[in-house]
């Protein structure tokens, strides 16, 4: 008997009041179809209504995709994601106290799915200690009206560690590239795995329904069994769904180079022009060493990967993302956390085993807002809320992490001109403060384990030490108090062998970088 069903009888089947949880990556694995039909059906009849809705990386465009759908006052009751800050919607109903909201690491919430099919207690982890979840600070509550608690700090064989609690599901949505009449599903066109079969287990133990939308069905016994990512007895429905609500990610429809279809020349992907991210995603890049596995954040670090391929290093090193590929070139933008070139794509609760475990030699991250003792805040500005994402489990266990961005925001203007670095206009928003509004990485913890960090601008590269910053580079043509010290609302210690970053790195042709390497 088919398993496939119309839009309408799987919207029929969502009820008041269920829990639901997403494969999501911005769009790349989101079910757009039905949430876009559930979010037509509640402006049309009011139901469903108080929905949970949970999943563990960001979901939407920003605009109106997404979990956007479910962004409306009495469609929605809770959220429990890892990031909100493409749902526009979800974070206007968090703000006004609309909804229940917790944030938590993404990696955390990639394993929960296995611990709550396995019927277990929780994720045991050290990830998250010190920093907004960590129950001792907000738990990852970010409503007022958020009442469970779900993280909860245990001690045992004489250490400490957060327990975070499993929790029971009514519906997944997942979604895959074609799906036989029994359920089973491959996934060959999509660009990443995300945790479809951890979510589909997870909810079959539980009692409750998976539902899979797909672009095609077959006939039963004619796909390949291991091309088939989640098996036909986990999943009781299917919905077919046009190609405009099944894009790959949140910008791209279908591209053949981000599924691994087709390969691409590395000298295809577009050289940085030379400005200051140029310049900060140089300086980051010497922190990379040869034969390594490394993480590149969303944002300023994605320049490390153009940077990478313009210096002929690429082949020396493997760039990954969270959610699961290994190699290649991450692509940036609104195709972020896939990859061009990928030798390998994984699943991604498995990638995140390998992370929290210790496996990336490096890891870098984005530099939003930075205080005197080495935390910082990607979570939370003012009364936007967003989350985490992956940065906790990422920054918290990586060999080394290097932080980079821009020294201040909001209208910084700079340029190079004879080999110095000239700033036109400085920022409006001091990036380094007295004090984070949320903690996302504890520069007290990585002190304490003693994890080298660096926080890399275009004017001056700090170093964790002893609980706080020290100021270690300046970058030619930067005077150290009007363009550095004048511009943060502490002193950080300045090194006794401070050093002029490296001038090569302001030139507008390098070739620096193999050297520095070793290679």
């Amino acid at each position: 008997m088919s398993k496939v069903i119309t839009l309408e009888q799987c919207v029929d089947l969502i009820q008041d009041g269920v829990s639901t949880v997403w494969t999501t990556a911005g769009l790349a694995g989101f079910p757009e179809y039905i949430a876009d039909g559930i979010e037509k059906r509640f402006l049309e009849t009011g139901k469903p209504q108080n929905l949970t809705a949970i999943h563990s990386c960001g979901c939407g465009d920003g605009k109106t995709r997404g979990m956007n759908h479910l962004g409306h006052e009495g469609l929605l009751g809770k959220i429990i994601a890892g990031h909100i800050g493409e749902a526009p919607k979800i974070g206007e109903l968090v703000r006004a106290d609309k909804i229940e909201a917790h944030l938590l690491p993404q990696g955390v919430m990639s394993h929960l799915w296995r611990h709550i099919a396995g019927k277990k207690m929780g994720v045991i982890t050290k990830v998250g200690l010190g920093t907004f979840v960590d129950p001792r600070q907000t738990g990852g509550k970010v409503s007022p009206c958020t009442k469970d608690e779900l993280v909860k700090v245990i001690e045992l064989e004489g250490e400490e560690w957060l327990l975070y609690k499993t929790f029971p599901i009514d519906i997944a949505f997942i979604r895959g590239t074609t799906a036989d009449e029994k359920g089973n599903l491959t996934m060959d066109k999509e660009p990443l795995f995300l945790e479809a079969i951890s979510m589909a287990q997870a909810v079959k133990n539980g009692g409750g329904i998976v539902i899979a939308q797909v672009e095609y069905v077959s006939k039963p016994y004619q796909l390949h069994p291991q091309s088939v990512k989640v098996p036909g007895n986990y999943i009781d429905y299917i919905v077919v769904a046009p190609r405009e609500q099944h894009m790959q990610t949140k910008g791209t429809v279908f591209n053949p180079a981000l599924n691994g279809d087709v390969k691409i020349p590395l000298n295809a992907i577009p050289k940085l022009p030379l400005i200051d991210r140029k310049i900060i995603a140089r300086r980051a890049a010497m922190e990379l060493t040869p034969n390594t596995v490394v993480n590149l954040g969303i944002g300023m670090p994605e320049g490390i990967a153009s940077v990478a391929a313009e210096e002929g290093v690429s082949d020396y090193i493997t760039m990954t993302t969270e959610l699961g590929t290994y190699g290649g070139i991450p692509a940036s933008g609104v195709d972020f956390a896939t990859a061009y070139n990928a030798e390998a794509i994984i699943d991604h609760q498995y990638q995140f085993d390998f992370y929290d475990g210790g496996g990336l030699a490096g890891a870098f991250l984005g530099l939003a807002e930075t205080d005197q003792f080495g935390n910082l805040n990607v979570s939370k500005f003012g009364e936007k809320v967003v989350g985490p994402g992956g940065f906790i489990n990422i920054s918290q266990n990586s060999k080394k992490v290097v932080f980079c961005g821009t020294f201040t925001a909001g209208g910084l203007k700079t340029e190079v001109k004879d080999g110095k670095l000239v700033i036109l206009k400085e920022g409006a928003k001091q990036k380094f403060v007295e004090q984070v509004d949320h903690i996302t990485f504890s520069g007290q913890y990585a002190s304490q384990v003693g994890q080298p960090v660096l926080y890399v601008t275009e004017r001056a590269v700090f170093k964790l030490e002893s609980g706080g910053l020290t100021l270690i580079e300046v970058a030619p043509g930067i005077d150290i108090e009007r363009d550095i010290l004048s511009q943060m609302a502490f002193k950080p210690r300045i090194s006794e062998d401070l050093k002029q970053m490296p001038a090569e790195i302001f030139e507008t042709n390098w070739g620096g970088l193999q050297k520095v390497m070793k290679l």
